[in-house]
Protein backbone atom coordinates (compact mmCIF):
# COMPACT_ATOMS: atom_id res chain seq x y z
CA UNK A 1 0.00 0.00 0.00
CA UNK A 2 1.47 3.32 -1.06
CA UNK A 3 0.99 6.36 1.15
CA UNK A 4 1.64 9.76 -0.35
CA UNK A 5 2.75 12.25 2.28
CA UNK A 6 1.24 15.20 0.40
CA UNK A 7 -2.21 13.80 1.23
CA UNK A 8 -1.51 14.03 4.95
CA UNK A 9 -0.78 16.84 7.32
CA UNK A 10 1.71 15.62 9.89
CA UNK A 11 2.06 17.49 13.16
CA UNK A 12 4.81 16.48 15.56
CA UNK A 13 5.20 18.03 18.98
CA UNK A 14 7.04 16.89 22.09
CA UNK A 15 4.24 14.67 23.33
CA UNK A 16 2.52 13.19 20.32
CA UNK A 17 2.38 12.57 16.62
CA UNK A 18 -0.83 13.67 14.94
CA UNK A 19 -1.65 12.71 11.37
CA UNK A 20 -4.60 14.48 9.77
CA UNK A 21 -5.95 13.17 6.49
CA UNK A 22 -6.36 16.12 4.20
CA UNK A 23 -9.02 16.17 1.52
CA UNK A 24 -7.82 15.83 -2.06
CA UNK A 25 -7.46 19.03 -3.96
CA UNK A 26 -9.52 19.73 -7.06
CA UNK A 27 -6.44 19.14 -9.22
CA UNK A 28 -5.74 15.76 -7.58
CA UNK A 29 -9.34 14.72 -8.24
CA UNK A 30 -9.12 15.83 -11.87
CA UNK A 31 -5.86 13.89 -12.28
CA UNK A 32 -7.49 10.77 -10.83
CA UNK A 33 -10.55 11.14 -13.09
CA UNK A 34 -8.26 11.52 -16.11
CA UNK A 35 -6.26 8.43 -15.10
CA UNK A 36 -9.41 6.35 -14.67
CA UNK A 37 -11.01 7.53 -17.93
CA UNK A 38 -7.75 6.87 -19.82
CA UNK A 39 -7.74 3.34 -18.41
CA UNK A 40 -11.36 2.90 -19.57
CA UNK A 41 -10.48 3.88 -23.12
CA UNK A 42 -7.36 1.66 -23.26
CA UNK A 43 -8.83 -1.41 -21.54
CA UNK A 44 -10.33 -4.36 -23.40
CA UNK A 45 -12.35 -5.24 -20.31
CA UNK A 46 -13.03 -3.84 -16.84
CA UNK A 47 -14.26 -5.62 -13.72
CA UNK A 48 -15.90 -3.78 -10.79
CA UNK A 49 -15.25 -5.20 -7.32
CA UNK A 50 -15.70 -4.28 -3.68
CA UNK A 51 -12.87 -5.12 -1.35
CA UNK A 52 -14.20 -4.15 2.10
CA UNK A 53 -12.56 -6.18 4.83
CA UNK A 54 -9.49 -7.37 2.91
CA UNK A 55 -6.27 -7.14 4.87
CA UNK A 56 -3.30 -5.26 3.49
CA UNK A 57 -1.52 -8.57 2.78
CA UNK A 58 -4.55 -9.93 0.89
CA UNK A 59 -4.87 -6.72 -1.12
CA UNK A 60 -1.19 -6.82 -1.97
CA UNK A 61 -1.44 -10.47 -3.05
CA UNK A 62 -4.39 -9.61 -5.29
CA UNK A 63 -2.53 -6.70 -6.85
CA UNK A 64 0.53 -8.90 -7.45
CA UNK A 65 -1.61 -11.58 -9.15
CA UNK A 66 -3.21 -8.94 -11.36
CA UNK A 67 0.10 -7.25 -12.17
CA UNK A 68 1.59 -10.55 -13.42
CA UNK A 69 -1.12 -10.64 -16.12
CA UNK A 70 -0.74 -6.92 -17.01
CA UNK A 71 -3.98 -5.95 -15.29
CA UNK A 72 -4.17 -2.56 -13.54
CA UNK A 73 -6.17 -2.37 -10.31
CA UNK A 74 -7.34 0.95 -8.87
CA UNK A 75 -9.42 1.86 -5.84
CA UNK A 76 -11.93 4.54 -6.71
CA UNK A 77 -14.63 6.67 -5.13
CA UNK A 78 -18.07 6.51 -6.72
CA UNK A 79 -18.21 10.24 -7.45
CA UNK A 80 -14.90 10.12 -9.31
CA UNK A 81 -15.99 6.94 -11.12
CA UNK A 82 -19.15 8.69 -12.36
CA UNK A 83 -17.10 11.56 -13.73
CA UNK A 84 -14.58 9.20 -15.34
CA UNK A 85 -17.34 7.15 -16.97
CA UNK A 86 -18.95 10.32 -18.34
CA UNK A 87 -15.59 11.45 -19.70
CA UNK A 88 -15.03 8.01 -21.30
CA UNK A 89 -18.58 8.17 -22.74
CA UNK A 90 -19.79 5.07 -20.87
CA UNK A 91 -22.90 6.52 -19.26
CA UNK A 92 -25.23 3.49 -19.08
CA UNK A 93 -23.64 2.18 -15.87
CA UNK A 94 -25.48 2.72 -12.58
CA UNK A 95 -22.60 3.44 -10.22
CA UNK A 96 -24.93 3.98 -7.24
CA UNK A 97 -26.00 0.32 -7.36
CA UNK A 98 -22.39 -0.80 -6.76
CA UNK A 99 -21.83 -1.43 -3.05
CA UNK A 100 -18.79 -1.01 -0.85
CA UNK A 101 -15.35 0.36 -1.59
CA UNK A 102 -14.88 0.07 -5.33
CA UNK A 103 -11.92 -1.50 -7.05
CA UNK A 104 -11.51 -1.44 -10.83
CA UNK A 105 -9.48 -4.07 -12.69
CA UNK A 106 -8.48 -3.02 -16.22
CA UNK A 107 -7.50 -5.79 -18.66
CA UNK A 108 -5.34 -4.19 -21.33
CA UNK A 109 -4.01 -7.27 -23.15
CA UNK A 110 -6.52 -10.01 -22.40
CA UNK A 111 -10.26 -9.58 -21.94
CA UNK A 112 -10.52 -12.68 -19.77
CA UNK A 113 -7.56 -12.09 -17.41
CA UNK A 114 -9.18 -9.67 -14.92
CA UNK A 115 -12.32 -11.81 -14.60
CA UNK A 116 -10.33 -15.03 -14.25
CA UNK A 117 -7.95 -13.69 -11.58
CA UNK A 118 -10.67 -11.94 -9.55
CA UNK A 119 -12.99 -14.98 -9.71
CA UNK A 120 -10.19 -17.28 -8.50
CA UNK A 121 -9.29 -14.84 -5.72
CA UNK A 122 -12.92 -14.50 -4.61
CA UNK A 123 -13.19 -18.30 -4.31
CA UNK A 124 -10.38 -18.22 -1.72
CA UNK A 125 -11.50 -14.99 -0.07
CA UNK A 126 -15.23 -14.27 0.05
CA UNK A 127 -14.70 -10.63 1.14
CA UNK A 128 -13.93 -9.70 -2.46
CA UNK A 129 -17.22 -9.22 -4.31
CA UNK A 130 -17.56 -8.94 -8.09
CA UNK A 131 -20.28 -6.44 -9.07
CA UNK A 132 -20.03 -6.56 -12.84
CA UNK A 133 -17.85 -5.19 -15.57
CA UNK A 134 -17.49 -3.63 -18.97
CA UNK A 135 -16.84 -5.69 -22.08
CA UNK A 136 -16.80 -4.19 -25.58
CA UNK A 137 -18.12 -0.90 -24.19
CA UNK A 138 -21.23 -2.38 -22.55
CA UNK A 139 -21.97 -3.14 -18.91
CA UNK A 140 -22.16 -6.83 -18.00
CA UNK A 141 -23.58 -8.23 -14.76
CA UNK A 142 -21.59 -10.19 -12.19
CA UNK A 143 -22.90 -13.49 -13.56
CA UNK A 144 -21.54 -12.69 -17.00
CA UNK A 145 -18.16 -11.77 -15.48
CA UNK A 146 -18.07 -15.21 -13.81
CA UNK A 147 -18.95 -16.86 -17.14
CA UNK A 148 -16.16 -14.85 -18.78
CA UNK A 149 -13.73 -16.10 -16.12
CA UNK A 150 -14.36 -19.70 -17.25
CA UNK A 151 -13.22 -19.02 -20.81
CA UNK A 152 -9.65 -19.89 -21.83
CA UNK A 153 -7.15 -17.05 -21.63
CA UNK A 154 -5.66 -15.34 -24.66
CA UNK A 155 -2.44 -17.39 -24.41
CA UNK A 156 -4.40 -20.65 -24.16
CA UNK A 157 -6.42 -19.73 -27.26
CA UNK A 158 -3.26 -18.86 -29.18
CA UNK A 159 -1.69 -22.20 -28.21
CA UNK A 160 -4.81 -24.10 -29.33
CA UNK A 161 -4.89 -22.20 -32.62
CA UNK A 162 -1.22 -22.89 -33.32
CA UNK A 163 -1.76 -26.57 -32.47
CA UNK A 164 -4.74 -26.73 -34.83
CA UNK A 165 -2.75 -25.12 -37.63
CA UNK A 166 0.30 -27.31 -37.01
CA UNK A 167 -1.64 -30.62 -36.96
CA UNK A 168 -2.18 -30.90 -40.73
CA UNK A 169 1.41 -29.83 -41.40
CA UNK A 170 2.85 -32.46 -39.07
CA UNK A 171 0.53 -35.07 -40.64
CA UNK A 172 1.79 -34.10 -44.10
CA UNK A 173 5.40 -34.38 -42.94
CA UNK A 174 4.71 -37.85 -41.49
CA UNK A 175 3.09 -39.01 -44.77
CA UNK A 176 6.02 -37.70 -46.80
CA UNK A 177 8.51 -39.33 -44.43
CA UNK A 178 6.60 -42.62 -44.78
CA UNK A 179 6.83 -42.38 -48.59
CA UNK A 180 10.56 -41.72 -48.37
CA UNK A 181 11.03 -44.71 -46.05
CA UNK A 182 9.10 -46.90 -48.49
CA UNK A 183 11.25 -45.69 -51.39
CA UNK A 184 14.44 -46.37 -49.43
CA UNK A 185 13.18 -49.89 -48.56
CA UNK A 186 12.38 -50.60 -52.24
CA UNK A 187 15.81 -49.34 -53.35
CA UNK A 188 17.51 -51.44 -50.66
CA UNK A 189 15.52 -54.46 -51.84
CA UNK A 190 16.62 -53.86 -55.47
CA UNK A 191 20.24 -53.44 -54.33
CA UNK A 192 20.09 -56.69 -52.31
CA UNK A 193 18.52 -58.64 -55.20
CA UNK A 194 21.21 -57.42 -57.65
CA UNK A 195 24.03 -58.25 -55.27
CA UNK A 196 22.81 -61.88 -54.98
Amino acid sequence: MTVRLKDYKIIINRHSLIINIMAKTKQQKEDEVKKISDNFTKAKSVVFTSFDGLTVAESQQLRNDLRKEDVDYLACKKTLLKRALAKAEAKDIDVDSLEGSLGLAFGKQDEVAPAKILANFSKKNDLLKIHGGILEGAFIAAGKVLELSKLPSRDELIAKTVGTIAAPISGFVNVMAGNLRSLVNVLNGIKDSKSE
